[in-house]
């Protein structure tokens, strides 16, 4: 029987130039009670964020406004709730966590995740560090943020 034989030469240097690929990585963003929910290609710090809510915009397909961003949302679908908005009604069609149901975000189409065009993220839910509470989940807990419109709920409940 023929002997095998394998090698194989590790090389690297502190001069390198980063590549393309170690530039662009994805960053990994958890629930408050641990589970992962969410890898993306950008921080959700750096992402837009909607008048109405606050709420995280991520582009879930591309369009001539913009490339989709590229991300995995580990999330459960949960029931369609219909807001009353200042400017008329909004139905969103929630994410909650698989774990602890925590309410993560919505999209305006029904799911699955990324049929439409973008996902919103709720502000405060999601945290890089994994069982670590975002600093900003209580932001707006005593009132309207300025500038958001106020919402009311037409049948079930409004996780706000």
């Amino acid at each position: 029987m023929p002997k095998v034989v394998s090698r194989s030469a590790v090389s690297s240097s502190t001069d390198a130039r980063p590549t393309a690929s170690s530039a662009a990585a994805l960053r990994v963003y958890y629930c408050i009670c641990g589970e992962f929910i969410l890898v993306i290609d950008k921080t959700i710090a750096s992402l837009p964020r909607r008048q109405t809510d606050g709420a995280i915009i991520v582009r879930a397909q591309d369009s001539d406004a913009g490339k989709a961003r590229v991300f995995k949302l580990n999330a459960v679908a949960g029931e369609a709730v219909l807001l009353e908005r200042q400017r008329g009604h909004e139905r969103q069609f929630r994410f909650h966590c698989p774990r602890c149901t925590l309410p993560i975000g919505y999209q305006s189409t029904p799911p699955p995740a990324k049929s439409g065009p973008y996902v919103y993220l709720f502000a405060g839910a999601l945290s890089q560090v994994q069982g670590q509470v975002p600093p900003d989940a209580f932001d707006g807990e005593n009132g309207n943020e300025e500038g958001q419109d106020s919402t009311s709920l037409i049948g079930g409940n409004v996780y706000s």
